[in-house]
């Protein structure tokens, strides 16, 4: 097969390519091919198939936990990605489909989280990739840092599946971005100016420093030299130069002298020998013996008081020696001239605090067993053994608490507290807008929804158990041992009362507080609403079963229509009664009378009429039996005319028309018209004459009944009373809720005559008389309900100076639950009750105790008897003293109460002086004298010499010892002046009466009208230091009226009147408006929308229905004939007719009285006019036509409709009557219609007329459509028998104009400050529920403000450090000292503050900033002349943060200081002690960036420097970038040719060159860019111009090239050889060339290759058709195999 494929593939090549090339080249492509084969062939065999699997699915279980399990898909998979069956894949290798898990369930979320560890340190991403660092570093390197993260269980930390913590959020990042910093400098600022010459002759140095700003960060380099130095010679020495100093040493360590013992050892064992050798020396009299008794007793009592002081006096010393110039040392007498100091001194053993063991722990505060309250807390504590002494340790925490929980099983149960309230109060509805204003009227008729408040309070929920229990126990404590207690409480037996319980404090409330209003609805009276009265009926008697004389009543009657609230009481009355005469049960009714009968059979002449009659019953009218009209006169027959055909013809008479009176009376009498009209005339002679007009109508009398009309009218029910007789049975049978009982309600009733009044109740009948008496419900009684008294509040006695004039009060209240109503007990009046606190016996507080310093301690004279001019018994010592605790009554207190609660302990040593016989010794200094007055005089205070001082000379010197001291008197002048801005207006606070800071139910929440505003008062004395506002006589507030303006709400006008209804017949609208009278204002309720074209007017628009018959077109008589041809013989022919066609109100008697045309319906509007032929003589005569009989149902087109006439003369002989009857067509919207049901929208929520929100009624109308779209009356539809499948009414609900609620105003808060001028107290309130509607909005103030007290505002402050001072000498060890001074300031940042009496600060922690360590002296080194040292400490520079591109890393920002060294003598500088600098991190640090700066000068740069962004120039910091100008900082250095380096630090060509780079991205060479010419315009002197690139920064002088434009692709080099990158293209275009062409070959040759290896069938297209390896259908078409002919030749 393989080798007929070959041989064909080459017959086929030798015939279509016969180029011996191709032939080749296809040769070649085949032999790769077969070599691949063999290849592959030769490889080891490897499995084609492998296994894979898919995610993991869910967890599944029925537990939560371990317990589950999940699954996944295992499919076996060949290497080309398609599936295939499992046995071609090793089964030893397939992957488990199916593993435990654990079963998330949601409750584990509060069991296992994810934990963080910490980030690590931030890596290098180079570090990661393998790329190469930069070699330098400009703005940070990027890293990558990374974290640990696992799932863990809460408790105990355990590692748990990472899947459980995946469930509930998603695993927190392993790595974030991170940048590396780089190195950062040690920066520093600029040298200060030069110091002076060292020396004013002779070789000097001068000396100047600066200072570390940023220390070097992240490896950076260190710190430079702060110092730099240059000799000086300010000129040459005259005389001898001093060249030695006498240096004072550092004290020594504190020690203490020898042992006593030791010395008095010393001390007997030399009086021993004195006693031996019989010395005078023994002390052998008793009066010595006592005198020294009594020393020793008196040094015992001078003791410590307590062991908390074992103070040590011991002894310091220091030295002192003679130095030269050079720093060496010299023996004291080259220094002669100086006197030495003392070397020795007092000092005080330090001691560290010592404290005892911790005590046992106290008894947990909380007392209960309760896991879900708080836990409680217990404490211990531990006592000081022994107080630091001159810098000892300090004592640590005295005491510690922890939180705990009570043990034991008899624990109670905790209390718990739970919200009450009281009863909603009665529902109120608040007015609408247009009833705001209270003029207008009483506002009690309001109705609808509003709103019910209630009070919160709360109590304790388990009182009664807790109460229970408590008895249990102290009844069993009093019991014998025998009894066992239950081992839980009978719950279940104990019957409570239920009581109100008591209020306790809110706070311990901690649930929401419920609501404490809601919204609620009081239903809307319904009116009463009746029907128009009825006709007036015929007479009758009272009672038909009673017929009692002659006299009977006519009635009429109304219904009521709309059935109101509380029954039909207040409706009127419904029942008229007028006295008639002959009354009668039953009469006869006339229904129609029959057709004209001429007499004697004749066919035309008088006839008569029979009529056709019915007995009815007088009531209703219903159809009786005709035996009971026996006594009645039934209607008689009717005389009538049928005319002759030469008779006058006349139409019927018309109905009676409606009755013009409703009674009669003298002046007044009901009548009743009807008319006829001439048909035809009659003939000239010997018919019957037409009557003339007169007889052409009839009048008759109706309603003759006299205007006397009775009915019964009612009065108002009385209030619901007991019945006595269901009383007296209540307590026959011993019933207990007799409150509840039914009761009577009675009510006047009497008989009004209309217009008169009152009058005997028998002139009404009997039988619609009302009812005077009905049974009802007697309300049941309901008492008041008051909650037991709270507790009385906390006292809080005051023990400030002042408070005493103001004894604080304490208050207990009580809630009323439920308020009484129907005669109920009434509430208690006095709801709220306060007294005063007692006094407080001793008010709590501590203080120290300072007792009598003791004696002057000096170095024993053992020490110091060798220094020169010591004496034994005066000199400089150390006194101490004791201090213990007090209360403030004085009594003995435990040390640590004083150190929690009182001020700094005071100082426990002093320096002391014990004076020798050659010192001056001087009293103390008395008090000044008192002044007369202020600013007036002086005031003195003096002392006095002691002893033989008196007599020294010396000592009396004044100008040394002075012995007064004189000062003016104090100036103290105070001014008051105001400060600050006015506070907000504060309504005074009024408490609702009874219950003060409560809002009861009825309680108004005052928020506008009169209030105060306050303004702070601040005093100043004469030197303008802020004092206390007493002393300018004032409480510290300027007060003032104001007024917060009432919000005023938006006033509409009362509604109009209702339009008429829009249409006369079916569904319409009726509008009515209100019109604006006044907007709102401060915010008050805000007016409903207005008519956006009138802005002033509110409109209402609401559906109505008309009924289609209260109009109605009433036509009057037709006219006489007007004949246009007048045929004076025969009177008749052609003529018109006219008549008054009215619109007019249709009423149960008829149409009364005219309205507008407009309300009728005009296309029923009968013919005004009307044209036609009058009969002549002999004619027949018709009547009108009858009106057209109805059409039947569908309009199809194939029914008729008709209508008739009758003759009402016949004709003459020889003459006929025309047509009666007439027929016309039905047709659809012509003259038949279809009728249908049209629903109208619904209507907006309408609430009865008292209402202003609540339920409503929404409605909507049902209209009967003519199919033509006119609507008609609703009685056409009905009589059709149409269904009714709608709703017409619904419930609904308007949104109720809920106010604003807002809690009370809360407590003044804290002052915002404790002194100064800026202080403030604030008090806020909260929405309690927000305004609905078109309620009051909520007011925008909801926090206010007042000015504090102005206090002033003192602290401890320290003065500046004085100069190092060393003792009489010139240099070495020394001190310097500052002041502790009381500052006062009004608090501003701009007031640093004043010196004020340090009696002021006394009650203020002795602390400075918060440091507590008072320092006022410290040790300092004075250098020596030629002595090279250490400056002070520099201030601490700016704190500056760590960034990158102004970005802050997250790194702590830092400052620095540093000390420079300052040098005297050159030869000495090699002893100079290292320079010293430190950090510290710091907060609100800055982002500086640092960068070169230069100046330039005729094109040298001579000036290079570093600055920072803030202006500063500095030292280091600038990147390690070439300097401006400096060619020599790019690295590598830019050493090509025709390179340099840039501003940005990179080798760059110059102009007319380009840059050739190597793989590094380094500069290679700079390639000369070949010259492009291209002709221009510009010179028409040369046709040619060279075009280069220029250089910008490069004066115009020296540009290289000319002007024009530069190629810079250029395939030539400088050398005008091609470029090598030219070769590349042109290689790699051939290869693509030869890649396409053999593509195409291949393509179109393997088609006709597997044609004939395969022998698929080839179809004349050349589509070869074949089955693939997965049995997929292959198709190709080759565009060579079209010819299949020339194939197989």
């Amino acid at each position: 097969m393989g080798a007929m494929g070959l041989e064909g593939k080459s017959r086929r090549t030798a015939s279509t390519w016969p180029c011996p090339g191709l032939r080749l080249w296809r040769i070649l492509l085949l032999l790769s091919e077969i070599w691949t084969v063999h290849a592959q062939t030769s490889e080891e065999p490897k499995s084609q198939y492998f296994w894979e699997t898919g995610p993991w699915g869910r967890c599944m279980g029925s537990e939560c936990g371990p317990g589950g399990s999940q699954s996944r898909a295992v499919w076996c998979a060949h290497v080309d990605g398609w599936t295939t069956l499992h046995t071609n894949c090793l089964q030893l290798e397939r992957p488990p489909n199916q593993q435990n898990c654990f079963r998330v369930c949601d409750w584990h979320k509060d069991l296992y989280d994810w934990k963080l560890g910490v980030w690590n340190q931030c890596v290098p991403v180079s570090l990661r990739t393998g790329a190469a660092r930069p070699a330098v570093c400009l703005e940070g390197e990027e890293g990558i840092q990374t974290r640990e993260v696992s799932c863990v269980l809460k408790a105990g930390s355990v590692s748990a599946d990472n899947a459980i913590c995946e469930y509930f959020e998603p695993k927190p990042r392993l790595e974030q971005a991170c940048i590396i910093p780089c190195p950062r400098d040690c920066v520093v600022s600029e040298f200060m100016p030069w110091t002076s010459c060292s020396k004013t002759c002779g070789t000097g140095l001068q000396n100047r420093v600066r200072r570390v700003l940023v220390p070097p960060m992240f490896g950076g380099t260190g710190c430079p030299n702060l110092t730099d130095f240059q000799t000086c010679k300010p000129g040459p020495c005259e005389g001898r130069d001093s060249v030695f100093s006498l240096r004072m040493g550092g004290w020594s360590n504190c020690s203490l002298p020898v042992s006593r013992p030791t010395r008095q050892a010393r001390r007997r064992k030399g009086d021993r020998k004195e006693r031996k050798g019989g010395g005078a020396g023994a002390v052998k009299d008793p009066e010595t013996r006592e005198l020294i008794k009594s020393k020793r007793n008196r040094n015992r009592m001078n003791r410590q008081e307590s062991d908390l002081w074992d103070i040590q006096v011991g002894y310091q010393a220091r030295q002192v020696i003679c130095v030269h110039r050079n720093g060496s040392a010299v023996g004291l007498s080259s220094c002669p001239h100086w006197s030495l100091p003392p070397t020795f001194q007092t000092c005080l053993m330090q001691k560290d605090c010592a404290v005892s063991e911790w005590a046992e722990w106290g008894a947990c505060s909380k007392a209960c067993a309760d896991p879900g309250m708080p836990k409680g807390s217990r404490s211990r504590s531990r006592q000081v053994q022994q107080f630091p002494v001159t810098g000892g340790t300090e004592c640590p925490s005295l005491e510690e608490t922890e939180p705990c929980e009570p043990q034991g099983d008899d624990l109670p149960p905790c209390a718990t507290y739970s919200w009450r309230t009281t009863e909603w109060s009665d529902c109120r509805v608040d007015a609408l807008l247009s009833q705001q204003d209270r003029r207008r009227g009483n506002q009690t008729g309001l109705c609808g929804g509003g709103l019910q408040i209630r009070e919160a309070f709360c109590v304790q929920a388990n009182a009664e158990l807790l109460s229970y229990l408590n008895n249990l126990k102290n009844k069993e404590e009093g019991q014998p041992q025998g009894n066992q207690k239950p081992s839980a409480p009978p719950l279940l037996s104990i019957s409570y009362e239920i009581t109100a319980s008591q209020p306790v404090d809110p706070q311990l409330c901690t649930a929401p507080v419920p609501n404490t209003t809601q919204q609620c609805h009081i239903p809307c009276p319904i009116e009463c609403e009746v029907s128009p009265w009825g006709a007036w009926g015929p007479c009758t008697f009272e009672n038909c079963n009673d017929q009692q004389g002659k006299k009977g009543f006519k009635l009429r009657k109304r219904a009521i229509t709309n059935y109101p609230t509380g029954g039909m009481g207040s409706c009127p009355h419904l029942v008229e009664a007028i006295p008639c005469e002959d009354p009668s049960c039953y009469n006869w009714k006339l229904l129609k009378l029959e057709e004209c009968i001429p007499a004697d059979n004749l066919e035309c002449g008088p006839g008569m009429q029979l009529p056709q009659v019915q007995c009815v019953n007088s009531d209703a009218g219903d159809p009786v039996d005709t035996g009971l009209c026996s006594e009645a006169t039934a209607p008689g027959s009717v005389g009538c005319d049928v005319p002759c055909p030469s008779d006058c013809a006349l139409t019927p008479w018309t109905s009676w028309s409606s009755c013009s009176q409703t009674c009669s009376s003298k002046t007044t009498e009901g009548r009743q018209m009807r008319t006829r009209s001439i048909l035809a005339y009659n003939a000239g002679e010997g018919g019957a004459m037409c009557p003339n007009s007169t007889y052409l109508q009839e009048a008759r009398s109706c309603n003759e009944h006299p205007c006397m009309v009775y009915h019964w009218q009612t009065g108002p029910w009385s209030q619901c009373t007991e019945d006595p007789s269901v009383v007296a049975t209540n307590a026959s049978l011993g019933a207990s809720k007799a409150s509840c009982s039914m009761g009577l309600q009675t009510r006047k009733v009497i008989c009004v005559k209309v217009n008169v009044g009152q009058v005997p109740p028998k002139k009404c009948p009997e039988g619609p008389r009302p009812e005077a008496v009905r049974p009802c419900l007697l309300p049941c009684k309901r008492d008041c309900l008051v909650t037991p008294f709270s507790e009385w509040s906390v006292c809080t006695p005051s023990c400030e100076p002042g408070a005493a004039a103001q004894k604080p009060k304490q208050s207990r209240r009580r809630m009323v639950i439920q308020m009484p109503s129907n005669g109920g007990q009434e509430c208690p009046e006095v709801l709220y009750e306060e007294t005063e606190c007692d006094a407080p016996g001793v008010c709590p507080g501590y203080r120290w105790k300072t007792h009598k310093w003791r004696r002057c301690q000096l170095v024993p004279w053992s020490v110091r008897q060798e220094s020169p001019g010591a004496q034994e018994a005066c000199g400089s010592g150390l006194q101490t003293r004791a201090v213990s605790c007090r209360q403030l009554d004085g009594s003995v207190a435990d040390i640590g109460q004083c150190l929690k609660l009182a001020s700094t302990m005071p100082p426990i040593n002093q320096l002391c002086q014990l004076p020798c016989q050659d010192d001056c010794q001087l009293t103390q200094w008395s008090k000044f004298s008192p002044c007369d007055f202020d600013c007036v005089g002086v005031r003195t205070r003096r002392r006095a010499l002691v002893g033989k001082s008196k007599k020294r000379d010396k000592c009396k010197n004044s100008q040394q010892f002075p012995l007064s001291e004189t000062q003016y008197c104090p100036c103290d002048k105070y001014n008051a002046q105001p400060v600050g801005n006015w506070s907000d207006c504060i309504l005074p606070e009024v408490r609702p009466e009874g219950v003060p800071g409560a809002k009861t139910a009825a309680a108004e929440v005052r928020e506008c009208g009169q209030g105060y505003r306050y303004q702070a008062m601040a005093c100043y004395d004469q030197n303008n230091r802020l004092v206390e506002t007493s002393r300018c006589n004032s409480h510290g507030y300027i007060e003032e009226a104001c007024i917060i303006p009432c919000p005023s709400d938006c006033k509409l006008s009362e509604w109009s009147n209702w339009s008429r209804c829009s249409k006369s017949c079916g569904s319409g609208v009726k509008v009515r408006s209100k019109w604006l009278r006044e907007k709102p204002y401060n915010g008050g309720r805000p007016c409903p929308k207005l008519d956006h074209i009138n802005q002033a007017q509110v409109y209402e628009v609401v559906p109505c229905v008309s009924d289609c018959s209260q109009y109605t077109w009433v036509a009057e008589p037709w006219s006489v004939w007007k004949v246009s041809n007048v045929d004076l013989k025969e009177n008749c022919g052609e003529g018109v007719q006219t008549r008054k066609v009215r619109c007019m109100l249709n009423t149960v008697d008829g149409p009364s009285d005219p309205v507008e045309d407009y309300l009728c319906d005009p296309e029923e509007m009968p013919l005004g006019t009307r044209e036609g032929r009058l009969p002549c003589p002999e004619d027949c005569v018709l009547s009108d036509w009858t009106p057209w009989s109805p059409c039947n149902m569908p309009c199809d087109g194939r029914m008729d409709r008709i209508r008739t006439a009758y003759a009402i003369r016949q004709p003459g002989r020889g003459k006929e009557c025309p047509d009666s009857l007439e027929t016309e067509v039905c047709l659809l919207n012509k003259n038949c219609f279809h009728y249908t049901y049209n629903v109208t929208d619904w209507s907006t929520c309408q609430l009865s007329p008292n209402a202003v929100c609540g339920v409503g009624l929404k409605t909507r109308m049902l209209d009967c459509v003519r199919s033509d779209g006119k609507s008609v009356d609703l009685k056409i539809c009905e009589e059709l028998g149409l269904e009714k499948k709608w709703q017409m009414n619904t419930s609904c609900t308007v949104e109720c104009p809920v106010n604003c609620q807002l809690s009370d105003w809360s407590a003044w808060s804290e002052c915002s400050h404790n002194c100064g001028l800026e202080g403030r107290m604030w008090r806020q309130r909260t929405v309690v529920r927000a305004s609905l509607g078109d309620g009051r909005p909520c007011p925008a103030q909801m926090e206010q403000w007042k000015p504090c007290p102005v206090r002033p505002c003192y602290r401890w402050q320290y003065s500046a450090w004085s100069e190092c001072r060393v003792e009489e000498v010139v240099c070495g060890e020394g001190l310097r000292f500052r002041n502790l001074s009381c500052l006062v300031s009004d608090g501003s940042p701009q007031d640093d503050g004043s010196v004020a009496e340090e009696d002021l600060c006394a009650g203020l922690e002795l602390a400075v900033e918060g440091d507590k360590r008072i320092v006022l002296l410290e040790p300092c080194t004075l250098p020596c002349p030629g002595e090279c040292y250490l400056m002070e400490w520099s201030d601490w520079s700016p704190c500056q943060s760590v960034c990158v591109k102004g970005q802050r890393l997250d790194f702590p920002s830092v400052q620095a200081r540093s000390r420079a060294v300052i040098a005297q003598e050159p030869q000495n500088l090699m002893q100079c002690p290292d320079q010293e600098w430190e950090f510290q991190h710091c907060t609100g640090g800055e982002c500086l960036e640092y960068k070169w700066m230069g100046s330039m000068e005729s094109g040298y740069n001579n000036m290079v420097w570093c600055q920072r962004s803030d202006g500063v120039n500095v030292t280091g910091g600038c990147p390690p970038l070439p300097q401006p100008g400096s060619d020599q900082l790019c690295n590598p250095p830019c050493d090509k040719p025709k390179s340099f380096c840039s501003e940005a630090s990179l080798c760059m060509c110059e102009e007319g060159y380009t840059e050739m780079l190597t793989s590094e991205g380094l500069l290679d060479q700079c390639a000369l860019i070949p010259v492009l010419e291209i002709p221009t315009a510009g010179n028409k002197n040369a046709d040619v111009k060279t075009s280069r690139a220029s250089n910008p920064t490069l004066p115009t002088t020296v540009q290289p090239g000319r002007s024009g434009r530069t190629w810079y692709l250029q395939p030539f080099g400088p050398d005008g050889k091609v470029k090598t990158w030219v070769y590349g293209v042109a290689a790699g275009i051939l290869v693509l060339l030869i890649f396409i062409v053999s593509m195409i070959y291949l393509a179109c040759s393997y088609c006709c290759y597997l044609q004939r290896s395969l022998d698929a069938p080839v179809h004349s297209n050349g589509t070869v058709v074949w089955m693939g390896e997965n049995a997929h259908e292959l198709t190709y078409t080759c565009p060579e195999c079209q010819h299949p002919d020339e194939t197989a030749t």
